[in-house]
């Protein structure tokens, strides 16, 4: 098992070989956004950043390399990454201003998807603490359909594609402004979940409508999502007030809320799981592992891990650097290897 933890500083490499972990520290001094990686590949990493674009390792997060993408990408901010479940070879980031590109050969040459910000909706987006601009939060690949491309603009729109990015349509009915993440269910066609800043919200049909329950979620500025591997019904979020008590270690008041398993029960908070939460604890992170689905959560205080989809979590004994108490986690990938 290795676990990647994005912090704003540095990227922590924990593995474990089932009786103690380790703790490797990479690209420290860079300004992270994100990280991806998968089972199918699970020696290729990459990491992107707000100020030196994209990197990759080959070698399981041993070493890094620092990917050439200046004529291409529109700036060194790479702020998302996803990897197409069908073809890993096939990589899309996404960038700020928003920009999506996409990768066919693992990383090494990358094609600008045009035609994004020509959407209709695409003059009222923006980032309201860089208010002059926006960026591609989040993207995400169906897995029942390797062309269809969920894409979360922050802020502005939720915008889809049905040909790997060639084409593009935007705001759908119900759908939400300020997507924060994105996230699919492999048992379940036409299933999206969404965390948004606007609130929580949920698709049947592959984005082209939008339901959005919110009985008993107290706190609707939404961050991370991740269901139930196995079952859909089930959802984890984690939420705050709003973006200061989310984002703000000084300031931070965030919770994490699950949704049952049967259709219509209401959301349900976490409290006294062994999950941090409230008062000084930032917004958590989720990632999957895909074969034991164990779920991982990561905030401030530390890396977390659940074996019953949040009943109970367990801290992972992990070094956690004194300067991420104050740090809010920017991403979080889980490899079983």
């Amino acid at each position: 098992m290795c676990v990647y933890v994005a912090l704003r500083d540095r990227l922590l490499r924990c593995s474990t070989d089932g009786t103690s972990w380790k703790t490797a520290t990479r690209l420290e001094g860079r300004a992270l956004e994100c990280v991806a990686t998968t089972a199918a590949t699970p020696d290729r990493v990459f990491v992107g950043t707000f100020e030196s674009g994209l990197f990759r390792s080959t070698d399981g997060g041993e070493t890094f390399e620092q990917l050439e993408t200046d004529d291409i990408f529109a700036s060194d901010a790479v702020m998302s990454l996803t990897i197409n479940p069908h073809d890993p070879d096939v990589i899309y980031a996404g960038t700020e201003p928003s920009r999506v590109y996409r990768s066919t050969d693992g990383g090494d040459t990358w094609t600008h998807l045009a035609g994004l910000t020509d959407l209709p909706s695409a003059s009222d987006w923006y980032f309201p603490p860089r208010p002059e601009t926006h960026h591609v939060r989040w993207l995400e690949v169906d897995p029942f359909d390797p062309d269809r491309l969920y894409v979360g603009i922050e802020a502005g729109a939720f915008v889809l594609s049905e040909d790997g990015g060639e084409t593009w349509r935007e705001r759908p009915q119900g759908s939400r402004i300020d997507n924060h993440s994105l996230a699919t269910h492999p048992d379940r066609e036409g299933r999206i979940y969404t965390a948004a800043g606007d609130g929580y919200a949920e698709s049947d049909n592959g984005g082209e409508h939008w339901g959005q329950p919110q009985d008993g979620l107290e706190h609707r500025y939404c961050w991370s999502v991740i269901p139930d591997p196995e079952e859909p019904e089930r959802v984890l979020v984690s939420s705050a007030s709003g973006a200061s008590t989310a984002h703000t270690a000084s300031r931070a008041e965030s919770y994490v809320y699950r949704r049952k398993k049967d259709e219509g029960d209401p959301w349900e908070r976490l409290d006294e799981t062994g999950l941090p939460m409230g008062d000084g604890v930032v917004r958590a992170v989720f990632a999957a592992a895909e074969e034991s689905g164990e779920i991982y959560g990561v905030n401030n205080q530390g890396l977390y891990v659940t074996e019953n989809f949040g009943d109970s979590w367990g801290r992972v004994d992990i070094e956690w650097p004194e300067q991420a108490e104050t740090q809010t986690p920017r991403g979080l990938a889980v490899v079983e290897t």
